[in-house]
């Protein structure tokens, strides 16, 4: 069966394409255009029916949210996900500490530091202080061993896509040692460096602050799109 993958480039989209790269799982890809707002073209909304990237199909069976998909594969493959109960659980944990807190909340920094056009300062601080607290406790993981659930597993793929972009909502990792030097690591491999240059390469420097501002804009954009369309 054909594995297809509809992404976008976005932390929950290189999760499964980093995924596939360290699986070696062959796949095609199709790219949604957000800005066009193609996550809410009946044809997406068929497979992914919540309108958001990524998604995934493999042959006729249709798979959405980024952990359920990560999850999906490591038991297709045997790969990154133990199959002892406490094993498992542990990487299930820490799949959920990103999908319930890493996530969210470096997304609402995103949306408050960079993409909202007032600044409001209590929003701010109050999710980039979040996103710190939350950064150490992978810190505090990361102390234990080389990371976060014994072998490197779906959990640290799914964490990585998301603290890898640290900078971009204003959140430092100065003083966590233990999550710079797993941070650093993963970026070495090279199905990691593959799978976060799907669908396209993407290298925004947030010390360019012309290229900062029109990235914002494009986003800005597609959270109006969004808001018109709720």
């Amino acid at each position: 069966m054909t594995i297809t993958l509809y992404t976008a480039a976005t932390p929950n989209g290189y999760k499964v394409s980093v995924a596939l790269e360290e699986m070696a799982l062959p796949y095609e890809v199709v790219k949604i255009d957000l800005a066009k707002g193609e996550q809410k073209a009946p044809a997406f909304l068929a497979i992914c029916p919540n309108g958001r990237v990524p998604a995934l199909t493999d042959g006729d069976f249709a798979i959405f949210e980024s952990g359920a998909i990560l999850m999906y594969l490591a038991e297709k493959t045997g790969k990154f996900l133990p199959t002892d109960v406490k094993g498992r659980s542990r990487v299930i944990q820490w799949l959920m500490f990103q999908m319930g807190g890493i996530g969210p909340m470096m997304g609402q920094a995103n949306v408050f530091y960079r993409y909202f056009p007032e600044k409001i300062p209590a929003a701010i601080a109050r999710y980039q202080g979040e996103v710190r607290r939350l950064f150490s406790v992978l810190d505090g993981q990361l102390a234990k061993g080389e990371f976060l659930a014994g072998d490197y597993s779906i959990a640290d793929i799914a964490n990585w896509c998301w603290v890898r972009t640290a900078k971009w909502s204003g959140v430092e990792t100065h003083g966590l040692p233990h999550l710079e030097r797993w941070i650093a690591a993963i970026a070495e491999r090279p199905a990691a460096q593959r799978g976060i240059a799907v669908p396209e390469p993407v290298k925004l420097r947030t010390d360019d602050a012309e290229e900062a501002r029109r990235f914002a804009d494009k986003a800005r954009g597609m959270i109006e799109l969004g808001r018109r369309e709720a």
